[in-house]
């Protein structure tokens, strides 16, 4: 964790203690000083984001019980040594095909759905690649702690198309990759995820 993220870090700390404390205490006082805490973890967050309070405020008031990672899933699509990206409609960067695992699905199934829905594509999921805690890389500041999996996939039919959240989709060199969104994934990454491709009898990396 790099001194620069410290604060965000504690922020989420906080957050996740208000919530636990919010879904396990019967006292009133007890649930007054956790909205407290609360309150303070959202404050943090909007000075060290820029995201607005209510912003905020309404991404946490969706989430009950105890609070554990959100699970992002992608999906490592290879073509000719050239890796299949995803142009996002959100901020018109690229983007390896995938998103938020989806309750009932195995991740396997999770990362064929969104690779279709992204690129226009059918794939066979093969081989986990990693499991990266996003923390640790060079992404933007987040209020959410996620865990990131790339799934290595095989082309099994379908015809490249832009979907419900993408402008188009493309296969490039990793020499000449389009602007990325590093919300999403990083260069050094994509990187990574190549070169595991290129090595599979390399264990998964996890971090």
């Amino acid at each position: 964790m790099t001194k620069e993220f410290s604060w965000l870090e504690i922020a989420k700390r906080l957050e996740a203690i208000a919530q636990t404390g919010l879904t396990f205490t019967q006292n009133d006082y007890d649930r007054e000083r956790y909205e407290e805490i609360r309150e303070i973890s959202h404050t943090i967050f909007h000075q060290h984001t820029e995201t607005p309070v209510e912003k905020i405020y309404d991404l946490f008031a969706r989430e009950k019980g105890y609070p554990t990672p959100k699970v992002d899933v992608r999906g490592v699509v290879m073509r000719d040594d050239k890796i299949l990206l995803v142009r996002e409609k959100l901020d018109n960067r690229w983007a390896l095909p995938g998103g938020w695992a989806d309750i009932g699905l195995t991740p396997f199934e999770v990362v064929a759905k969104e690779v279709r829905e992204e690129s226009g594509l059918e794939v066979k999921p093969v081989r986990l690649l990693a499991v990266l805690d996003k923390k640790l890389h060079n992404h933007p500041p987040s209020p959410l702690h996620v865990y990131k999996m790339f799934i290595l996939c095989q082309e099994n039919g379908g015809v490249l198309a832009a979907g419900m959240e993408t402008i188009e989709a493309g296969f490039f060199s990793l020499d000449q990759l389009p602007s990325l969104s590093t919300e999403r994934n990083t260069t050094s990454q994509l990187s990574m995820v190549y070169d595991l491709y290129k090595h599979p009898e390399r264990m998964p990396v996890i971090d």
